[in-house]
């Protein structure tokens, strides 16, 4: 048994803590606040990614343009009912986003929701520890470890939920600094 077999979960962890947070809007225009929206479009829900293409024309302005026009009051009816405090406008061709300039109580709100988030990333984390711990506790029951393999699995374990965590808490940091930027 090694510890490094468990690296996979560490790191989907922190992937998804990363994809999870790319949606929480900055002081600049991405593709990412808004390709994840769920959109209801022939019978189905479809990810607005996968119906029209995604542009950034400059920092305050994303413009979302349909591969089949049919779907353009659907997108703008996602868009809008998405809960990002966003107002699309529908042009007739594409359905145009302009963000406006984030308030001191919008940035804090969405700090707020980043260090949730965190938190949820950190649990994660925990939850993948406490996973492994169990395996080398029933591996040592189990005499397929000593007692001194588990002592030294569990303390590279821990070293490695550090790393992860501190992982977690620089890009946390990072994300907190993009929301801060004006």
């Amino acid at each position: 048994m090694q510890i490094s077999d468990f690296k996979g979960d560490f790191e989907s962890a922190v992937s998804f803590f990363k994809e999870d947070i790319s949606g929480l809007r900055t002081g600049r225009a991405s593709a990412a606040i808004v390709e994840d929206i769920m959109v209801e479009a022939y019978g189905t829900h479809q990810t607005l990614k996968s119906l029209a293409s995604i542009n950034i024309p400059d920092a305050k302005t994303v413009n979302i343009e349909p591969w089949d026009k049919g779907v353009l009051s659907a997108i703008e009816k996602a868009v809008r009912d998405s809960g990002l405090g966003i107002n699309p406008v529908n042009t007739g061709s594409q359905v145009r986003i302009f963000l406006p300039e984030l308030t001191s109580e919008r940035r804090q709100e969405l700090i707020k929701i980043l260090h949730q988030k965190e938190e949820t990333a950190r649990i994660a984390l925990r939850k993948v520890r406490e996973d492994v711990k169990e395996m080398i506790k029933s591996a040592e029951e189990g005499n397929e470890v000593t007692e001194d393999d588990k002592y030294r699995l569990e303390e590279e374990l821990d070293k490695m939920v550090k790393d992860y965590n501190d992982k977690v808490k620089e890009i946390t940091e990072k994300k907190e600094a993009e929301i801060n930027t004006i």
